[in-house]
């Protein structure tokens, strides 16, 4: 490296400051924590007959990728409203939402779907799936859509992961509850999301199918590097998350470590 016009120690000097300042900067950026997700002083307010409804006031949090979070509250308390706005189904009435570095309120309609396409994936407790094409198929279908090549090969192996590798031919009506969920969990962490959604995920399963589907999610959810966010009103499936966000009456009250 040759620096004009300056002498020898100068040069040296130079050099050395820069180093630091290079080995600063890298420094404070390594030791910044990585957010998958974070929600700044969400506001999401709604006209009713009797007036402005308040459904979030004041809701902030982040998280990082990799952890799962459960969101708990009673009825009411703005669970499904706050995953609505995470998701960028929905945009805040103030405050914003940034989902891999992206402000969702940044972007119009069209924007969010792409950035939903490319990071998020959801489970429903209603399964949400096509009722003419198989669970091979099904869980083809957002990879197809993404333009994978290796559509139908990537779709097996989760297939195979989640139990189902003698089913795939056959279609929702032929399946169970049980697994209908997991073709959907498939489906969902096939094109490995930054964050899943999961929405009340078991509520349309008995308790022994129930529990086999969240074991089977949590499991998916340590292989891969996919932040997992659950509603969900069962504090004891709440308790298996790293961390419970606790809302009422649309306000954050409690962001715990979960016990264990």
């Amino acid at each position: 490296m040759t620096i004009v016009g300056a002498s020898a120690p100068a040069a040296v000097a130079l050099i050395s400051r820069n180093r630091r300042e290079v080995n600063f900067r890298m420094s404070n950026q390594l030791s910044k924590p990585v957010y998958v997700l974070e929600a700044r002083d969400l506001d999401k307010q709604v006209s009713s007959p009797e007036g402005t409804l308040t459904i979030l006031s004041g809701v902030s949090f982040a998280i990082s990728a990799g952890e799962s979070v459960a969101v708990v509250g009673p009825s009411g308390a703005g669970k499904s409203t706050l995953l609505a706005l995470l998701a960028g189904l929905d945009l805040p009435t103030s405050g914003h939402v940034v989902l891999n570095d992206a402000n969702l309120s940044s972007l119009d309609e069209d924007g969010r779907a792409v950035l939903r396409a490319e990071n998020v994936g959801f489970v429903f407790q209603s399964f949400h799936l096509v009722p003419s094409l198989n669970a091979l198929e099904n869980v083809m279908l957002p990879l197809e859509l993404a333009g994978r090549s290796d559509a139908r090969k990537a779709a097996r192996e989760i297939i195979e992961k989640v139990g189902l590798a003698e089913r795939w031919s056959h279609y929702p009506a032929q399946l169970s509850g049980g697994e209908k969920q997991r073709v959907a969990i498939a489906r969902a962490f096939a094109a490995e999301p930054a964050v899943l959604f999961a929405d009340e995920p078991t509520g349309n399963l008995d308790s022994r199918t129930g529990e086999n589907i969240m074991e089977l999610m949590f499991e998916l959810n340590r292989s891969s590097s996919t932040t997992l966010i659950l509603v969900t009103h069962d504090q004891s499936l709440a308790e298996r998350c790293y961390r419970i966000l606790s809302l009422d009456v649309g306000k954050l009250v409690s962001d715990d470590r979960a016990p264990g």
